[in-house]
């Protein structure tokens, strides 16, 4: 998915292409959301593991992720643009209140069209695997997916802090606003949270 004015878009990814084994119970369906910086480069990312690629669950995971507008440098409003594939499951971002542009990638029987349009998706996709590959030696449970996604975008969105006590108080801030988390809880949630 994607956000976009001059300066930046973002970019959604889900949809058949990138979930051919959605019966396999060894795989989880995770939404990936990117704001792409203009001409070049990411900003943030939001990523969460997702039940299905419904028009009603990727419609809530945008609605939770991505602001329909955000001020620019002049404190001027800007509208978002979404850039996603053509999956179905998109189509009620318009009415929803986003600006949606689809790319359709059906056009071509390029299997790399995919990592051309929507470059930003794929990038955090690639890294995120290799984090889990890296950090975890392929052993992800998905009881635990969540709280490697939370970890993987916090890390991702603060890749280029240059203050590491503004790091160290944004860590410090989240922890005194979320709540205890038990042993118990960290190793056996069989479903994914709920999102408020």
């Amino acid at each position: 998915m994607g956000i976009a004015i001059p300066k930046r878009r973002t970019r959604l990814k889900s949809g058949p292409a990138y979930t051919e084994n959605r019966t396999d119970p060894n795989k989880a369906i995770v939404a990936i959301a990117v704001e792409k910086h203009e001409p070049k480069g990411l900003g943030r990312a939001r990523l969460e593991r997702i039940a299905d690629v419904s028009a009603d669950t990727l419609t809530g995971f945008v609605q939770r992720n991505v602001a329909p507008s955000f001020p620019d440098e002049h404190d001027r409003l800007r509208e978002t643009i979404l850039e996603t594939d053509g999956w179905h499951g998109y189509d009620r971002l318009a009415a929803a209140g986003y600006r949606h542009e689809q790319i359709s990638l059906n056009q071509t029987r390029d299997r790399k069209a995919a990592h051309r349009e929507l470059p930003a998706c794929h990038r955090v996709a690639a890294l995120l695997k290799r984090w889990l590959l890296g950090t975890h030696q392929g052993g992800v449970n998905h009881e635990q997916l969540d709280a490697y996604l939370d970890e993987f975008v916090f890390r991702f969105n603060r890749r280029s802090s240059r203050s590491i006590g503004l790091r160290f108080h944004r860590l410090l801030t989240s922890t005194l606003q979320t709540p205890p988390s038990p042993y118990k809880t960290l190793i056996a949630t069989a479903t994914a949270r709920p999102h408020a």
